[in-house]
């Protein structure tokens, strides 16, 4: 077998592939040991007949599909990993037969790989950084949380409904007149702060009283499920029916004690003040490296192939269907819900799944371009650092590490030098 790689359109390689008569006779006489069993030949029983007699009775062609099939299958990995260094292969491969005799058979693969993108400047820009606080009211928020443990539902009917609120409304919404799927319901119970509904439904829905009715205006977000609702403004016509409130007990160092392990109030807010404090550190650093590559991909050049895209929507789609199972649904239900086909739903994230893809290859470039690594002496700190963060030591620990966690290890560490290299030669702006 003789092969050679083509550099083609649109980020795919063609590779051309010699197979040796040898190697052709070889791959039908498996062929026929695979497939003979479905062949029925009169005067022989099922799976019996000699190849030369199958092959005069049904043609010579019988056996030529599975035979493509053994040599692609042998053959075809064999060289992604001998080209391992010169491309990645991303999709699967259309393959095509160019040649086929008694003498040799020719055949091609025009597979999809991993595209090399080029960037502009990806020093010296001015980059927004973002930073976030937390106030002493978001502490108390999250420290009253653990009351609702223990608390009460009541009717509430002498005031009207706020925020934790749950009420029970009939809505009917509307775009231009018209009434859409999904948006009408009766005795519809919702928690009010819950996010549940369209951004600013239930900020609108809170004030009102038992029995009164509302017109309500808000404007669905552009990237909507439902593709004929984006950004179109509509009117839900609201009827609250009934109100329930949460009555929550005493906050005290006993509840405190019973329910977090902390011994005192002061403990525990101390805890959930240090949790928020990092929880906005994280949030203003991923929002801050998104901004990063965000300003580094506007000058990206790259034909990304269909098939990454298509495997970044399969994982968006996956990641979605689990959200929604952790709320009682099946992704199939939602879509019939919402009255679009499978393929529609999935061209909703084509943009952002297009964008994800960039983003990464930016990173993998600069990576390369900086020569940005992982030293042993870091993957064993990193090792260290979360032994003893679950009470082991590093020898314990690296017994239970496969080497896809040390790859995950390593290109941590890589992913954070190259975000500080990335800060320190950019100019952030506050």
């Amino acid at each position: 077998m003789k092969y050679t790689t083509a550099a083609g359109e649109k980020s795919t390689v063609k590779i051309t592939i010699d197979f040796t008569k040898d190697e052709w006779d070889a791959a039908l006489a498996e062929s026929f040991k695979r497939t003979r069993g479905k062949y029925t030949v009169p005067g022989f029983r099922k799976g019996k007949a000699p190849r030369s007699v199958v092959e005069n009775y049904y043609g010579k062609a019988a056996f030529f599909d599975e035979a493509f099939n053994v040599l692609y299958t042998k053959h075809y990995p064999e060289i992604l990993d001998k080209e391992r260094a010169n491309f990645t292969a991303v999709g699967e491969p259309e393959l095509s037969i160019d040649d086929l005799s008694d003498e040799k058979v020719v055949m091609s693969a025009v597979v999809p790989v991993k595209p090399d993108v080029k960037i502009g400047a990806y020093k010296g820009l001015e980059i927004k950084k973002y930073e976030y606080s937390v106030t002493n009211e978001e502490i108390t928020k999250e420290v009253n949380k653990i009351l609702d443990r223990e608390a009460k539902t009541v009717d509430v009917i002498d005031r009207a409904c706020a925020e934790g609120d749950t009420v029970n409304i009939n809505f009917s919404g509307s775009v231009d007149g018209e009434k859409f799927a999904g948006g009408t319901a009766e005795d519809y119970d919702l928690v009010l702060g819950s996010g549940s509904f369209i951004p600013g439904f239930e900020e609108q829905v809170a004030g009102m009283k038992i029995g009164e009715d509302k017109d309500i205006t808000v404007k669905f977000p552009e990237n909507y499920q439902a593709e004929n609702l984006r950004g179109k403004d509509a009117v839900f016509a609201i009827h609250l029916n009934s109100v329930k409130g949460k009555q929550l007990p005493e906050l005290t160092d006993e509840y405190v004690k019973k329910h977090t392990g902390s011994q005192t109030v002061a403990d525990y807010t101390a805890k959930v003040k240090e949790r928020l404090l990092k929880q906005a550190e994280n949030r203003g650093r991923d929002e801050t490296e998104n901004s990063i590559i965000q300003a580094i991909s506007k000058t990206a050049e790259c034909e990304i192939p269909q098939a990454m895209i298509e495997s970044e929507i399969d994982r968006m789609v996956q990641d979605f269907s689990y959200r929604l199972m952790y709320q009682g649904l099946k992704l199939e239900d939602y879509i019939k819900y919402m009255g679009i086909t499978m393929q529609s739903f999935r061209g909703q994230f084509a943009e952002q799944a297009k964008t994800r893809v960039l983003s990464q290859l930016v990173i993998e470039k600069i990576v390369r371009e900086e020569k940005i690594t992982a030293a042993p002496e870091e993957i064993e700190a990193k090792i260290a650092e979360q032994a003893a963060s679950v009470g082991k030591t590093a020898e314990e620990y690296k017994k239970n590490i496969d080497p896809r966690q040390q790859e995950y290890i390593a290109n941590d560490i890589v992913i954070t030098k190259l975000f500080a290299f990335l800060e320190e030669n950019n100019k952030m702006q506050k």
